[in-house]
């Protein structure tokens, strides 16, 4: 497997307050996000990267199956590459 193979590769995101970040994250491995508060975490993790996992599955579906669905919004980002199934975890402050 090439290093190209074993990375997610984003290019231009800009959900939120992400100004057209490019970065590369190795797949297959437990990756961690940190920053301040309205860093961009959420806006990369989730309305990127998670966002273009679930459209590029639902795509994946037959037309028949994607009818019964709500069509998905492509995120605001140039390009995702290398990008397997995804799943989220809801987050929930404590309490």
């Amino acid at each position: 497997m090439s290093t190209a193979d074993r990375s997610i590769r984003i290019r231009g995101a800009r959900e939120h307050n992400l100004k057209a970040i490019d970065l590369e994250i190795p797949r297959d491995r437990l990756v961690v996000l940190t920053g301040v508060s309205g860093s961009g975490k959420s806006s990369l993790a989730f309305e990127t990267i998670f966002a273009e996992g679930q459209r590029k599955y639902m795509e994946s579906l037959s037309a028949y199956a994607r009818q019964f669905l709500d069509q998905m919004q492509k995120p605001n980002v140039e390009s995702v590459e290398g990008l397997p199934p995804t799943i989220a975890i809801e987050q929930r402050s404590g309490g």
